[in-house]
């Protein structure tokens, strides 16, 4: 079976975020009235196998490992079986 996954990756609640400031700081000179911007990097790729938990299990691992800091970063995981998503 076919499973899409996203990850949504974004920095902890008092980490500094220089880019969401940034983008803030921007959108105020362009008149935009905005508070409270955050950043969100989303990942997406598909991942094989029966078993939806096992590849959950597989996807924490990464994230762990390898595509965030679990220090600074929070993460959201989606495991979607192919034949259950929207449009398919």
């Amino acid at each position: 079976m076919l499973f899409d996954i996203e990850i949504k990756i974004s920095l902890k609640s008092g980490m500094l975020n220089p880019e969401a400031t940034q983008v803030e700081r921007s959108l105020d000179l362009l008149g935009y009235e905005v508070k409270n911007v955050k950043t969100v990097e989303t990942i997406k790729f598909q991942m094989e196998g029966d078993d939806r938990e096992a590849i959950r299990e597989n996807v924490v691992d990464m994230c762990e490992r390898l595509l965030c800091n679990p220090v600074i970063h929070d993460y959201k995981i989606n495991v979607i079986p192919q034949n259950m998503a929207c449009g398919k």
